[in-house]
């Protein structure tokens, strides 16, 4: 069986969680999901606790903060390069960490742009998404069978997954090249500053 690699790029953690919610839904695998949020600013514990305790139900989000079956069970927190502070679950991460194994829980970064791109992602892409979990976005990554693609590609733009193009050449406008992994990671005011900036852009498209 063909299968190919559906990625979202989030800018709010509530809309990554809908669309991992929606994939279990259709009956994606939890095996197959995967989620990567930037926690600097602790906007998980935030949202859950401003949601419910049922906010991060479905498809083993909950799991990201203890509990769960499957690969997203036990992972939780790791510290990324240029990034900070992550709560991560899921095969992506898995990868990532099965990748750097005796690196320590900080190595496991570069291996997240790694396990993109040997999945069929484009380095350009992985790059982006690299850099959208830096300015406080989530990443939602599936695994799915071609036939799929197409259904699962639409969950993700129906819940404002950021279309990567067009943040790429924002980031190039204010004179970004690459994801760094040696960059300083932004403080909790820095990511506010950028979400907002984010939600202009969305505004203006």
């Amino acid at each position: 069986m063909t299968t190919r690699t559906i990625t979202g790029l989030y800018d709010t953690y509530p809309d990554a969680v809908q669309s991992v919610r929606d994939l279990e839904a259709i009956g994606i695998r939890h095996d197959d999901l995967s989620i990567v949020a930037n926690n600097i600013d602790d906007q998980v514990a935030t949202e859950k606790s401003n949601a419910g305790p049922d906010a991060a139900a479905g498809a083993g989000v909950g799991a990201i903060l203890g509990g769960g079956i499957g690969a997203l069970a036990g992972l939780g927190m790791l510290a990324i390069p240029g990034v900070g502070p992550v709560v991560a679950a899921g095969w992506l991460v898995a990868t990532a960490v099965g990748a750097v194994a005796g690196a320590g829980a900080g190595g496991a970064t570069g291996g997240i742009v790694g396990s993109l791109t040997s999945s069929g992602v484009t380095k350009e892409h992985a790059n982006i998404y690299a850099e959208g979990i830096r300015r406080g976005g989530t990443l939602v990554t599936a695994r799915v069978a071609e036939e799929r693609a197409v259904e699962v590609e639409q969950i993700m733009r129906s819940n404002h997954a950021v279309e990567p193009t067009s943040r790429e050449r924002a980031y190039r406008d204010a004179g970004w090249k690459t994801f760094d992994a040696t960059a300083k990671p932004y403080t909790p005011t820095e990511l506010a500053e950028e979400r907002q900036r984010n939600r202009d852009l969305t505004a203006v498209l």
